[in-house]
């Protein structure tokens, strides 16, 4: 079943055309990564395949499923505790009790942390606590940019293992990385090069 359809989409940035004619589609269980040098576009592309943004898309997209989008800004208010963090933004997509929170970071390895201020956490801190939002969606669609950003050895194995979980399941994965591939053949790319308007 196909969970997201681009077509022909053109993305600008101000007044400064970044791609065009890309087309995309999504099955279930199937991951998908946008590869392409620093200022291409893929944060804007990703952005606009998870309905975040419209001023400066054209095109057709559609999603089939509900989506989360963790972008590479954690989107966390430092002066709240991830307990807060987590209540007041979970993943927008359904209601989430404390006991949830609190297993979600158990996961990631932040028990004892949950009424620590964010901002006196690590920056890997940071990105877990972000990432905990991947346990408590019920979306089918994850669109994930640089997810893997600030992670230790432990924290990127946990990931990996999240997003592999997910597809098998039958979810789908769209993500963006600087880091070496981790899924091998699993993956698809996505090469937005190809697609740079002149």
């Amino acid at each position: 079943m196909s969970l997201l359809i681009a077509t022909e989409v053109a993305i600008e940035r101000g007044d400064r055309p970044l791609l065009r004619g890309v087309s995309l589609c999504v099955e279930s269980g199937e991951l998908w990564q946008l590869v392409g040098p620093n200022g291409v576009g893929k944060s804007s592309l990703m952005r606009a395949l998870a309905g975040l943004a419209r001023l400066g898309v054209e095109g057709a997209i559609r999603r089939r499923a509900a989506a989360l989008f963790i972008g590479h800004s954690s989107a966390l208010k430092r002066a709240l505790t991830p307990l807060d963090n987590l209540r007041l933004h979970p993943a927008c997509d359904m209601p989430v009790d404390d006991q949830q929170i609190a297993r979600a970071l158990r996961s990631v390895s932040l028990a004892g942390y949950e009424s620590v201020p964010v901002g006196a956490l690590s920056a890997g801190q940071q990105r877990r606590v972000a990432l905990a939002r991947l346990l408590i969606t019920r979306a089918r669609l994850w669109f994930l940019d640089e997810p893997f950003t600030a992670l230790d050895t432990a924290g990127c194995e946990w990931l990996e293992q999240q997003i592999t979980g997910h597809v098998a399941s039958g979810g789908a994965v769209v993500f963006t990385s600087h880091q070496q591939s981790r899924f091998g053949a699993r993956q698809h790319d996505l090469d937005l090069a190809r697609y740079v308007s002149l």
